[in-house]
Protein backbone atom coordinates (compact mmCIF):
# COMPACT_ATOMS: atom_id res chain seq x y z
CA UNK A 1 0.00 0.00 0.00
CA UNK A 2 0.94 3.42 -0.91
CA UNK A 3 2.36 5.62 1.83
CA UNK A 4 -0.78 7.86 3.42
CA UNK A 5 -1.15 11.34 3.49
CA UNK A 6 -3.08 13.45 6.19
CA UNK A 7 -4.03 16.93 6.35
CA UNK A 8 -6.61 18.74 8.32
CA UNK A 9 -8.89 22.27 8.06
CA UNK A 10 -11.42 23.58 10.83
CA UNK A 11 -14.78 23.87 9.39
CA UNK A 12 -17.14 26.44 10.79
CA UNK A 13 -19.88 24.26 10.87
CA UNK A 14 -21.14 21.25 13.38
CA UNK A 15 -20.32 18.26 12.28
CA UNK A 16 -23.55 16.30 11.25
CA UNK A 17 -23.46 19.27 8.77
CA UNK A 18 -19.91 18.64 7.34
CA UNK A 19 -20.83 14.87 7.07
CA UNK A 20 -24.43 15.75 5.41
CA UNK A 21 -21.72 17.07 2.55
CA UNK A 22 -19.70 14.50 2.51
CA UNK A 23 -22.50 11.94 1.95
CA UNK A 24 -24.41 14.07 -0.54
CA UNK A 25 -22.88 12.59 -3.97
CA UNK A 26 -25.43 13.66 -6.05
CA UNK A 27 -24.25 17.56 -5.52
CA UNK A 28 -20.37 16.82 -5.40
CA UNK A 29 -20.60 18.10 -9.62
CA UNK A 30 -21.54 21.25 -8.24
CA UNK A 31 -18.82 22.13 -5.07
CA UNK A 32 -16.43 19.43 -5.95
CA UNK A 33 -14.48 21.17 -9.37
CA UNK A 34 -12.52 18.21 -10.12
CA UNK A 35 -15.87 15.54 -9.83
CA UNK A 36 -17.50 15.60 -13.25
CA UNK A 37 -19.94 12.55 -12.01
CA UNK A 38 -20.74 11.00 -8.62
CA UNK A 39 -23.29 7.90 -8.70
CA UNK A 40 -24.34 5.67 -5.65
CA UNK A 41 -24.01 2.43 -6.93
CA UNK A 42 -25.12 0.62 -3.79
CA UNK A 43 -26.92 2.61 -0.56
CA UNK A 44 -27.08 1.11 2.49
CA UNK A 45 -30.07 0.21 4.61
CA UNK A 46 -29.11 3.40 6.96
CA UNK A 47 -29.75 5.59 3.35
CA UNK A 48 -26.13 6.50 3.37
CA UNK A 49 -23.86 5.29 -0.14
CA UNK A 50 -22.21 1.91 0.25
CA UNK A 51 -20.32 2.01 -3.27
CA UNK A 52 -19.86 5.39 -5.52
CA UNK A 53 -18.81 5.74 -9.23
CA UNK A 54 -16.99 8.75 -10.17
CA UNK A 55 -15.76 10.57 -13.23
CA UNK A 56 -12.91 13.05 -12.92
CA UNK A 57 -11.17 15.81 -15.02
CA UNK A 58 -8.34 17.20 -13.05
CA UNK A 59 -6.22 19.29 -15.63
CA UNK A 60 -4.44 16.40 -17.98
CA UNK A 61 -5.91 13.98 -15.68
CA UNK A 62 -9.19 12.06 -16.77
CA UNK A 63 -10.43 8.86 -14.57
CA UNK A 64 -13.33 6.68 -13.74
CA UNK A 65 -13.22 4.28 -10.37
CA UNK A 66 -15.90 2.87 -8.30
CA UNK A 67 -15.25 3.16 -3.67
CA UNK A 68 -16.70 1.33 -1.16
CA UNK A 69 -17.83 3.39 2.14
CA UNK A 70 -17.79 2.78 5.15
CA UNK A 71 -19.97 4.98 7.64
CA UNK A 72 -19.38 5.74 11.49
CA UNK A 73 -22.10 7.95 12.45
CA UNK A 74 -21.24 11.50 12.05
CA UNK A 75 -17.96 11.58 13.32
CA UNK A 76 -16.29 9.45 10.41
CA UNK A 77 -16.21 7.75 6.93
CA UNK A 78 -13.77 5.67 5.07
CA UNK A 79 -13.13 3.82 1.20
CA UNK A 80 -11.00 1.36 -0.68
CA UNK A 81 -10.91 1.32 -4.13
CA UNK A 82 -13.14 -1.43 -5.82
CA UNK A 83 -12.48 -0.44 -9.25
CA UNK A 84 -10.43 2.21 -11.43
CA UNK A 85 -8.30 2.95 -14.68
CA UNK A 86 -5.64 4.98 -13.54
CA UNK A 87 -5.63 3.11 -9.80
CA UNK A 88 -4.28 0.29 -8.66
CA UNK A 89 -5.17 1.23 -5.12
CA UNK A 90 -7.08 3.82 -2.79
CA UNK A 91 -7.98 4.00 1.03
CA UNK A 92 -9.18 6.83 2.94
CA UNK A 93 -11.16 8.69 5.37
CA UNK A 94 -12.56 11.84 6.26
CA UNK A 95 -12.80 11.98 10.11
CA UNK A 96 -14.38 14.53 12.08
CA UNK A 97 -14.42 16.48 15.76
CA UNK A 98 -16.26 19.14 17.32
CA UNK A 99 -13.79 21.86 17.93
CA UNK A 100 -15.37 25.14 19.64
CA UNK A 101 -16.65 27.24 16.86
CA UNK A 102 -17.03 24.24 14.52
CA UNK A 103 -15.67 20.67 13.51
CA UNK A 104 -12.03 19.68 12.73
CA UNK A 105 -12.08 17.29 9.70
CA UNK A 106 -9.01 15.14 9.02
CA UNK A 107 -8.80 13.53 5.20
CA UNK A 108 -6.41 10.62 5.10
CA UNK A 109 -5.42 9.63 1.62
CA UNK A 110 -3.58 6.55 0.17
CA UNK A 111 -2.97 5.92 -3.42
CA UNK A 112 -1.46 3.73 -6.10
CA UNK A 113 -1.27 4.49 -9.61
CA UNK A 114 -1.78 1.65 -12.41
CA UNK A 115 1.19 4.02 -14.05
CA UNK A 116 4.59 4.41 -12.20
CA UNK A 117 5.21 7.79 -10.69
CA UNK A 118 8.22 8.85 -8.45
CA UNK A 119 7.47 9.13 -5.06
CA UNK A 120 7.52 12.70 -4.67
CA UNK A 121 5.34 14.17 -7.32
CA UNK A 122 3.17 11.51 -6.11
CA UNK A 123 3.15 13.31 -2.70
CA UNK A 124 3.47 16.44 -3.78
CA UNK A 125 -0.28 15.47 -6.36
CA UNK A 126 -1.61 14.13 -3.35
CA UNK A 127 -1.10 17.70 -1.28
CA UNK A 128 -3.04 19.35 -4.21
CA UNK A 129 -6.08 17.24 -4.41
CA UNK A 130 -6.56 17.29 -0.82
CA UNK A 131 -5.99 20.57 0.11
CA UNK A 132 -8.25 21.45 -2.74
CA UNK A 133 -10.67 18.76 -1.63
CA UNK A 134 -10.72 20.48 2.07
CA UNK A 135 -10.86 24.03 1.02
CA UNK A 136 -13.82 23.06 -1.81
CA UNK A 137 -15.49 20.75 1.41
CA UNK A 138 -15.12 24.03 3.97
CA UNK A 139 -16.92 26.57 1.42
CA UNK A 140 -19.79 23.97 0.63
CA UNK A 141 -20.27 23.16 4.52
CA UNK A 142 -20.13 27.02 5.58
CA UNK A 143 -22.64 27.99 3.05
Amino acid sequence: MADQSTQSITVSAPPEKVMAVIADFDAYPEWAGSVKSATVTKAGSDGRAERVAFKIEASAIRDEYELAYSWDGDRAVSWTLVSGQMQKSQQGSYSLKAVTGGTEVTYSLAVDLAIPMLGMLKRKAEKVIMDTALKELKKQAER
